[in-house]
């Protein structure tokens, strides 16, 4: 367990998220799973605003972590999703139940830029390779992939999918990932998913 408080109370925001939703994030819920004294969360966020803010600053930096630097092939991002969707399942889970949180709350709409980092490494990638308009097709290659991992984690391609944590289902990324990258460099996809 992270030895920093910000880490271990947010780690613990981000199980409760994950398990129970939105509603089950409470100051005193993220206390009795940190095993921390009542009012500690309180102490650290004043208010639920603040607690979502910090849950989303800190899915954000564990996920700039798992982003590929330089390697940005079609196996490379499938094991991030992969990842996303098995050893930080919870994790993934929380962030979409924070981005649904603000929808309904728009003082919540500043998490939302926490996502930049992933579009303008798509949009830098597209670049590099030659792309029109990288600016617009980084933002819906982003959307792309991120509904792609959607759909796997809890979708209908939940169902159909091979198994996330598995070879499987990381060559099945791949394949459908390179597909994603193919339409928007306008070159024909490849079967193998080496690109």
């Amino acid at each position: 367990m992270p030895n920093n408080r910000f880490a271990v109370l947010t780690d613990a925001a981000i199980d409760l998220l994950a398990e129970l939703g939105m509603r089950g994030l409470t100051h005193r819920a993220v206390d009795s799973r940190a095993a921390l004294p009542q009012g500690t969360t309180s102490a650290y966020f004043r208010t639920r605003k603040a607690l979502i803010e910090a849950v989303v600053r800190r899915i954000a930096d564990l996920d700039r972590q798992d982003l590929p630097d330089g390697a940005e092939t079609a196996p490379a991002i499938a094991a991030v999703l992969d990842h996303w969707m098995s050893g930080a399942r919870n994790r993934t889970l929380a962030r979409y139940a924070c981005l649904l949180e603000a929808t309904h709350h728009p003082e919540l709409r500043t998490i939302l830029r926490h996502g930049d980092a992933s579009r303008a490494q798509a949009r830098a990638m597209l670049a590099a390779i030659g792309v029109s308009n990288p600016q617009q097709a980084g933002d819906h290659l982003v959307a792309c992939i991120d509904g792609l991992l959607f759909d796997r984690l809890i979708g209908a391609g939940a169902r159909t999918a091979p198994p996330p944590g598995t070879e499987a289902n990381r060559a099945d990324l791949a394949v459908a990932i390179t597909t994603i990258l193919h339409a928007f460099s306008g070159t024909a996809a490849t079967p193998d998913a080496s690109s």
